[in-house]
Protein backbone atom coordinates (compact mmCIF):
# COMPACT_ATOMS: atom_id res chain seq x y z
CA UNK A 1 0.00 0.00 0.00
CA UNK A 2 1.26 3.49 -1.03
CA UNK A 3 1.47 6.11 2.14
CA UNK A 4 0.02 9.17 0.78
CA UNK A 5 2.54 11.65 2.86
CA UNK A 6 0.31 14.70 1.81
CA UNK A 7 -2.37 13.28 3.94
CA UNK A 8 -0.45 12.30 6.77
CA UNK A 9 -1.26 14.06 10.43
CA UNK A 10 1.44 15.56 11.93
CA UNK A 11 1.86 12.94 15.49
CA UNK A 12 0.05 10.18 14.13
CA UNK A 13 3.41 7.35 13.52
CA UNK A 14 2.72 5.64 10.52
CA UNK A 15 6.10 4.70 9.37
CA UNK A 16 7.82 6.14 12.19
CA UNK A 17 8.92 9.31 13.16
CA UNK A 18 10.87 10.59 10.36
CA UNK A 19 8.31 10.71 8.08
CA UNK A 20 5.74 12.32 10.73
CA UNK A 21 8.51 15.54 11.58
CA UNK A 22 9.08 15.42 7.65
CA UNK A 23 5.38 15.63 7.02
CA UNK A 24 5.12 18.24 9.36
CA UNK A 25 7.59 20.23 7.79
CA UNK A 26 6.55 20.21 4.36
CA UNK A 27 2.85 21.09 5.70
CA UNK A 28 4.35 24.08 7.43
CA UNK A 29 5.96 24.57 4.50
CA UNK A 30 3.00 24.91 1.84
CA UNK A 31 1.11 26.90 4.19
CA UNK A 32 3.93 29.79 4.19
CA UNK A 33 4.36 29.59 0.89
CA UNK A 34 0.35 29.91 -0.05
CA UNK A 35 0.01 33.40 2.28
CA UNK A 36 -0.46 36.15 -0.22
CA UNK A 37 0.51 38.11 3.09
CA UNK A 38 3.37 36.69 3.75
CA UNK A 39 4.91 36.48 0.47
CA UNK A 40 4.56 40.18 -0.17
CA UNK A 41 6.34 40.69 3.21
CA UNK A 42 8.94 38.46 2.33
CA UNK A 43 9.96 39.71 -0.97
CA UNK A 44 9.22 43.23 0.54
CA UNK A 45 12.00 42.36 3.35
CA UNK A 46 14.57 41.17 0.97
CA UNK A 47 14.40 43.92 -1.59
CA UNK A 48 14.86 46.56 1.48
CA UNK A 49 17.38 44.14 2.97
CA UNK A 50 19.55 43.72 -0.43
CA UNK A 51 19.22 46.98 -1.54
CA UNK A 52 20.78 48.10 2.05
CA UNK A 53 23.95 45.51 2.41
CA UNK A 54 24.80 46.14 -1.38
CA UNK A 55 24.25 49.95 -2.52
CA UNK A 56 27.03 51.08 -0.01
CA UNK A 57 28.66 47.99 0.66
CA UNK A 58 28.98 46.29 4.56
CA UNK A 59 32.74 46.44 7.02
CA UNK A 60 35.29 45.28 3.85
CA UNK A 61 32.51 44.32 1.08
CA UNK A 62 32.05 47.40 -1.36
CA UNK A 63 28.98 48.34 -2.81
CA UNK A 64 28.00 49.46 -6.15
CA UNK A 65 26.77 52.90 -4.63
CA UNK A 66 29.35 55.32 -5.60
CA UNK A 67 29.24 57.80 -2.95
CA UNK A 68 29.53 57.03 0.98
CA UNK A 69 27.42 57.72 4.23
CA UNK A 70 29.82 59.53 6.02
CA UNK A 71 31.44 61.70 2.85
CA UNK A 72 30.49 65.66 2.00
CA UNK A 73 30.13 67.75 -0.71
CA UNK A 74 28.29 70.48 -2.34
CA UNK A 75 24.57 71.08 -1.43
CA UNK A 76 23.08 71.43 -5.44
CA UNK A 77 19.40 72.69 -5.48
CA UNK A 78 18.79 73.00 -2.30
CA UNK A 79 19.67 69.72 -1.45
CA UNK A 80 16.18 68.40 -3.63
CA UNK A 81 15.54 64.32 -4.56
CA UNK A 82 16.74 64.00 -8.24
CA UNK A 83 14.92 60.50 -8.17
CA UNK A 84 12.29 60.42 -11.04
CA UNK A 85 9.74 58.19 -11.60
CA UNK A 86 7.58 59.65 -13.90
CA UNK A 87 7.80 58.60 -17.71
CA UNK A 88 8.33 61.47 -20.07
CA UNK A 89 4.93 60.49 -21.90
CA UNK A 90 3.29 61.99 -18.47
CA UNK A 91 5.02 65.13 -17.97
CA UNK A 92 7.94 63.92 -16.29
CA UNK A 93 11.81 63.52 -16.71
CA UNK A 94 11.69 60.12 -17.43
CA UNK A 95 13.01 56.82 -14.67
CA UNK A 96 16.69 57.77 -13.19
CA UNK A 97 18.36 57.91 -9.82
CA UNK A 98 20.21 61.13 -11.08
CA UNK A 99 23.00 61.94 -8.70
CA UNK A 100 21.47 61.94 -5.34
CA UNK A 101 18.18 60.30 -5.65
CA UNK A 102 17.53 61.03 -2.01
CA UNK A 103 18.60 64.45 -1.34
CA UNK A 104 21.45 66.16 0.15
CA UNK A 105 21.90 67.24 4.44
CA UNK A 106 22.80 70.42 5.51
CA UNK A 107 26.70 69.33 4.98
CA UNK A 108 25.93 67.62 1.76
CA UNK A 109 25.96 63.88 2.76
CA UNK A 110 24.20 62.24 0.02
CA UNK A 111 21.48 61.27 1.59
CA UNK A 112 20.37 57.51 -0.19
CA UNK A 113 23.84 56.49 1.46
CA UNK A 114 22.80 57.34 4.49
CA UNK A 115 19.58 56.20 5.13
CA UNK A 116 20.70 52.81 3.67
CA UNK A 117 23.14 52.95 6.56
CA UNK A 118 20.71 53.84 8.92
CA UNK A 119 18.62 50.66 7.52
CA UNK A 120 21.47 48.58 7.85
CA UNK A 121 22.07 49.40 11.43
CA UNK A 122 18.27 49.00 12.42
CA UNK A 123 17.75 45.57 10.50
CA UNK A 124 21.19 44.24 12.41
CA UNK A 125 19.70 45.93 15.66
CA UNK A 126 16.01 44.45 15.12
CA UNK A 127 17.31 41.30 14.49
CA UNK A 128 19.53 40.63 17.24
CA UNK A 129 16.64 42.06 19.63
CA UNK A 130 14.73 39.33 18.19
CA UNK A 131 17.10 36.61 18.36
CA UNK A 132 18.22 37.83 22.21
CA UNK A 133 14.65 37.88 23.64
CA UNK A 134 13.79 34.54 21.91
CA UNK A 135 16.70 33.05 23.36
CA UNK A 136 16.08 34.46 27.32
CA UNK A 137 12.81 34.08 26.80
CA UNK A 138 12.49 30.75 25.65
CA UNK A 139 14.93 29.63 28.77
CA UNK A 140 13.26 31.33 31.01
CA UNK A 141 9.83 29.75 30.25
CA UNK A 142 10.95 26.40 29.34
CA UNK A 143 12.71 26.15 33.11
CA UNK A 144 9.33 27.44 34.62
CA UNK A 145 6.59 25.44 32.93
CA UNK A 146 8.84 22.49 33.02
CA UNK A 147 10.06 22.32 36.57
CA UNK A 148 7.29 24.26 38.06
CA UNK A 149 7.03 24.43 42.20
CA UNK A 150 9.93 27.37 42.93
CA UNK A 151 11.51 27.75 40.06
CA UNK A 152 8.24 28.92 38.24
CA UNK A 153 7.14 31.01 41.33
CA UNK A 154 10.89 32.94 41.42
CA UNK A 155 11.00 33.29 37.15
CA UNK A 156 7.43 34.40 36.60
CA UNK A 157 7.40 36.77 39.55
CA UNK A 158 10.43 38.28 38.14
CA UNK A 159 8.86 37.91 34.85
CA UNK A 160 5.91 39.67 35.81
CA UNK A 161 7.62 42.48 37.47
CA UNK A 162 9.52 43.23 34.46
CA UNK A 163 6.19 43.24 32.04
CA UNK A 164 4.70 46.10 35.05
CA UNK A 165 7.81 48.38 33.98
CA UNK A 166 6.92 49.96 30.52
CA UNK A 167 9.75 48.85 27.80
CA UNK A 168 10.34 52.30 26.75
CA UNK A 169 11.62 53.37 30.25
CA UNK A 170 13.80 50.42 30.68
CA UNK A 171 14.81 51.04 27.22
CA UNK A 172 15.64 54.44 27.79
CA UNK A 173 17.92 53.91 30.56
CA UNK A 174 19.67 51.01 29.24
CA UNK A 175 20.07 52.72 25.73
CA UNK A 176 21.50 55.75 27.64
CA UNK A 177 24.25 53.58 29.43
CA UNK A 178 24.94 50.72 26.41
CA UNK A 179 24.45 53.63 23.52
CA UNK A 180 27.69 55.34 23.66
CA UNK A 181 29.45 51.94 23.34
CA UNK A 182 28.26 50.38 19.77
CA UNK A 183 24.67 49.82 18.30
CA UNK A 184 25.61 45.91 18.74
CA UNK A 185 25.96 45.75 22.49
CA UNK A 186 22.72 48.15 22.49
CA UNK A 187 21.28 45.82 20.48
CA UNK A 188 22.46 42.79 23.17
CA UNK A 189 21.21 45.06 26.46
CA UNK A 190 17.79 45.74 24.53
CA UNK A 191 17.31 41.93 23.85
CA UNK A 192 18.00 40.91 27.93
CA UNK A 193 15.25 43.07 28.62
CA UNK A 194 12.42 42.97 25.94
CA UNK A 195 11.89 38.99 26.85
CA UNK A 196 8.99 38.39 28.49
CA UNK A 197 6.15 38.16 26.16
CA UNK A 198 8.08 35.25 24.86
CA UNK A 199 8.61 33.46 28.24
CA UNK A 200 5.05 33.38 29.18
CA UNK A 201 4.39 31.59 25.57
CA UNK A 202 7.09 28.80 26.02
CA UNK A 203 5.49 28.60 29.50
CA UNK A 204 2.21 28.00 28.61
CA UNK A 205 3.52 25.81 25.88
CA UNK A 206 5.49 23.51 28.07
CA UNK A 207 2.75 23.46 30.83
CA UNK A 208 0.72 21.97 28.48
CA UNK A 209 2.96 19.25 26.62
CA UNK A 210 4.95 18.24 30.14
CA UNK A 211 1.73 16.10 31.00
CA UNK A 212 1.45 14.40 27.90
CA UNK A 213 2.00 10.78 27.36
CA UNK A 214 4.61 11.17 25.41
CA UNK A 215 6.53 12.77 28.13
CA UNK A 216 5.05 10.58 30.68
CA UNK A 217 6.88 7.58 29.25
CA UNK A 218 9.82 9.20 28.55
CA UNK A 219 9.87 10.18 32.56
CA UNK A 220 8.93 6.41 33.35
CA UNK A 221 12.18 5.08 31.52
CA UNK A 222 14.43 7.23 33.44
CA UNK A 223 14.94 9.93 30.75
CA UNK A 224 17.12 13.03 32.16
CA UNK A 225 15.07 16.41 32.59
CA UNK A 226 17.36 17.98 29.83
CA UNK A 227 16.59 15.28 27.05
CA UNK A 228 13.19 15.51 27.90
CA UNK A 229 13.12 19.30 27.31
CA UNK A 230 15.13 19.65 24.49
CA UNK A 231 14.51 16.20 22.48
CA UNK A 232 10.65 15.96 23.47
CA UNK A 233 9.05 19.26 24.46
CA UNK A 234 11.10 21.74 22.75
CA UNK A 235 10.83 20.87 19.12
CA UNK A 236 6.92 20.38 19.50
CA UNK A 237 6.83 24.64 20.66
CA UNK A 238 9.18 25.52 17.59
CA UNK A 239 5.89 26.84 16.52
CA UNK A 240 5.39 29.42 18.78
CA UNK A 241 8.73 30.33 19.46
CA UNK A 242 9.35 31.01 15.58
CA UNK A 243 6.47 33.04 15.63
CA UNK A 244 7.13 35.05 18.78
CA UNK A 245 10.90 36.00 17.29
CA UNK A 246 9.45 37.90 14.33
CA UNK A 247 6.91 39.47 16.31
CA UNK A 248 10.22 40.16 18.49
CA UNK A 249 11.82 41.37 15.99
CA UNK A 250 8.96 43.98 14.54
CA UNK A 251 8.64 45.52 18.18
CA UNK A 252 12.46 45.56 17.66
CA UNK A 253 12.78 47.83 15.34
CA UNK A 254 9.86 50.01 16.59
CA UNK A 255 11.90 49.97 20.05
CA UNK A 256 15.21 51.23 18.29
CA UNK A 257 13.37 54.02 16.27
CA UNK A 258 11.53 55.30 19.39
CA UNK A 259 15.01 55.01 21.45
CA UNK A 260 17.00 56.68 18.75
CA UNK A 261 14.29 59.16 18.57
CA UNK A 262 14.44 60.57 21.81
CA UNK A 263 18.50 60.47 22.31
CA UNK A 264 18.70 57.17 23.87
CA UNK A 265 19.19 54.59 21.13
CA UNK A 266 22.07 54.61 18.23
CA UNK A 267 24.97 57.78 18.71
CA UNK A 268 27.00 59.24 16.36
CA UNK A 269 29.22 59.22 14.21
CA UNK A 270 27.07 56.01 13.59
CA UNK A 271 23.45 56.66 11.96
CA UNK A 272 19.87 54.54 12.27
CA UNK A 273 16.72 55.02 10.85
CA UNK A 274 15.29 56.46 14.14
CA UNK A 275 18.05 58.83 14.44
CA UNK A 276 17.80 60.04 11.12
CA UNK A 277 13.91 61.17 11.81
CA UNK A 278 15.64 62.36 14.85
CA UNK A 279 18.52 64.55 13.49
CA UNK A 280 16.05 66.19 10.96
CA UNK A 281 12.71 66.41 12.36
CA UNK A 282 13.18 70.09 12.17
CA UNK A 283 13.35 69.83 8.53
CA UNK A 284 9.93 68.19 7.93
CA UNK A 285 8.46 71.53 6.75
CA UNK A 286 10.85 72.99 4.25
CA UNK A 287 12.67 69.79 2.98
CA UNK A 288 10.51 66.59 3.96
CA UNK A 289 12.08 64.14 2.00
CA UNK A 290 14.47 64.37 4.99
CA UNK A 291 11.94 63.15 7.44
CA UNK A 292 9.96 61.01 5.06
CA UNK A 293 12.57 58.70 3.87
CA UNK A 294 13.79 56.76 6.94
CA UNK A 295 10.14 56.83 7.67
CA UNK A 296 8.98 55.15 4.79
CA UNK A 297 11.96 52.28 5.38
CA UNK A 298 10.82 51.85 9.05
CA UNK A 299 6.84 51.25 7.99
CA UNK A 300 8.43 49.27 5.06
CA UNK A 301 11.07 46.40 7.45
CA UNK A 302 8.08 47.00 10.33
CA UNK A 303 5.49 45.56 8.03
CA UNK A 304 7.01 43.18 6.40
CA UNK A 305 8.40 41.28 9.36
CA UNK A 306 4.88 41.02 10.72
CA UNK A 307 3.38 39.89 7.57
CA UNK A 308 6.10 37.03 7.23
CA UNK A 309 5.00 36.29 11.33
CA UNK A 310 1.48 36.33 10.46
CA UNK A 311 2.16 33.75 7.73
CA UNK A 312 4.27 31.13 10.31
CA UNK A 313 1.19 31.70 12.57
CA UNK A 314 -0.96 30.55 10.14
CA UNK A 315 1.54 27.51 8.96
CA UNK A 316 2.19 26.38 12.62
CA UNK A 317 -1.94 26.87 13.39
CA UNK A 318 -2.46 22.86 14.26
CA UNK A 319 -6.38 23.59 13.71
CA UNK A 320 -4.95 22.70 9.57
CA UNK A 321 -4.09 19.59 9.40
CA UNK A 322 -4.53 19.24 5.61
CA UNK A 323 -2.99 20.65 2.44
CA UNK A 324 -5.07 21.49 -0.28
CA UNK A 325 -4.15 20.49 -3.77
Amino acid sequence: MTLNTEQVEPGVDTQGMTIAARTQRQLVTRRFFRHKGALFGLALFALVFILAFSSIGFGPIPGWWDKSWTGTGTVLDRGRPTLSLLPEFLGGTGIHLGEHPFGQDNLGKDYFALTMRGAQISIIVALAIGLVSTVVGTVIGALAGYFRGWAESVLMRFTDVMITIPVIVIGAVVGRMAGNLGPYFLALMLGIITWTSVARLVRGQFLSLREKEFVEAARAVGTSANRIIFKHILPNTLGVIIVSATLAVSSGILLETALSFLGFGVKLPDTSLGQLIETYRSAMVTRPWLFWWPGIFIIAIALSVNFIGDGLRDAFDPRQNRVRN
